[in-house]
């Protein structure tokens, strides 16, 4: 239908690999922030409670309040950080794998439940230093609040998302409240002591950690887990190219790639136009929003030859991160979990097999597996 065409609901969906790179790289496309969401008015989605959460939180925010945010975070998830997280999402992975294994022995086992769900809220919620007694709670409240974010959200959907962003501020509210009183080397307290420094208000000090607390948490487990399943679930439905990487294992971190960009977890990254401009020949005014479908681009004929083929030798460019000043905080950190638990699979289990086809969550833009059925040849 064209790099970009008019959507049914107003503004433009935009699939091209360069308009989308383009959009997401140039300074006059802004986020939709929270100012902009309180100009469409009170009877749209971004008017809901948890659409107006969102809006404070880094993805949402434009310069140089963006920048200032960011730049209180550092260098969140860097070589020496991964370093150190290494060890413990090792021991997680293998604690993960014994409980599939153990499971496998009856026969059918579900991949996504036991082992994608299971291995990005332990490594979160180990770093912010929350209680393992909460990470169920935590991972159900991340799925429901996931839907102020989607394309087209239901009213039923916001309502969910609206009373999951209620618990989690609640949650986090009460978080900062005992790392106030006992601080500690964990990233809440270090933020914290990093805003405290930044502002004389101790009570925007406070809203402004319950928001990177929240945004942490909310981008790890949701996204990260479909990534982990897609990735084994891709490979399995290519075993000549499996049984190739468990003989070239250097090869895994661009298998990861592969898997991002042919099946991106996040579908649909959207902005807003800060003028009047025109866009691949098309005309957008200030304020409208631009949809720029990521999982399409990524199958851009322009960008990738046979786009269509599931080929992890291909060096695989992809926006499955967005780009630009927005570009994923937390992929060194999704990769990471990718990247340990494919080559314990490689390692552990070369005989695991599709036992049937995934189940997917009905949604447009978060990519979810509810269900990955697997056994043993």
């Amino acid at each position: 239908m064209g790099d970009i065409i008019p959507a049914p609901w107003g503004g433009h969906l935009v699939t091209s690999y360069n308009l989308c790179d383009q959009v997401l790289r140039n300074k006059t496309w802004q986020v939709p922030d929270s100012e902009w969401r309180a100009r469409q008015g009170a009877a749209t989605r971004w008017n809901a409670s948890s659409s107006r959460e969102m809006g404070k939180t880094l993805p949402a925010l434009n310069p140089p309040h963006h920048t200032r945010v960011r730049r209180s975070v550092g260098n969140t998830f860097d070589r020496k950080s991964l370093a150190n997280s290494k060890g413990s999402i090792e021991k997680s992975t293998e604690q993960l794998l014994d409980r599939l294994t153990e499971k496998l022995r009856s026969g059918r086992a579900d991949f996504s439940s036991l082992v994608s769900d299971e291995l990005p809220i332990m490594t979160i919620g180990e770093w912010l230093g929350l209680p393992p007694s909460d990470y169920q709670r935590l991972r159900s409240l991340t799925r429901d609040q996931v839907f102020s974010q989607e394309l087209l959200p239901t009213p039923s959907q916001l309502a969910l998302s609206d009373a999951a962003t209620a618990q989690l501020r609640e949650y986090f509210t009460a978080v900062i409240r005992e790392r106030r009183r006992t601080p500690g080397d964990d990233p809440i307290s270090e933020w914290l002591r990093t805003w405290d420094g930044l502002d004389d208000d101790q009570g925007a000090a406070d809203e402004a950690v319950y928001f990177l607390s929240f945004l942490f948490l909310l981008a790890a487990p949701e996204t990260t887990a479909t990534l982990l399943s897609q990735m084994v679930w891709l490979l399995l439905k290519h075993p000549r190219q499996l049984s190739w990487l468990r003989t070239h294992p250097e090869h895994i971190p661009g298998a990861v790639e592969e898997v991002l960009r042919y099946d991106s977890p996040n579908h649909v990254i959207s902005r807003v136009a800060a003028e009047d401009t025109t866009l691949g020949g098309a005309y957008v005014q200030r304020d409208q929003m631009v949809h720029l479908m990521v999982g399409v681009a990524n199958h851009d004929p322009e960008q990738h030859a046979e786009p269509e083929l599931f080929d992890i030798r291909r060096k695989a460019a992809h926006l499955s991160f967005s780009g630009g000043i927005h570009y994923c905080i937390g992929a060194p950190l999704a990769r990471l979990e990718a990247t340990t638990l494919l080559t314990s699979l490689l390692r552990r289990l070369p005989d695991l097999r599709l036992d049937g086809e995934p189940v997917w969550a009905p949604r447009v833009g978060f990519r979810r597996i509810l269900e990955l059925p697997v056994t043993r040849a």
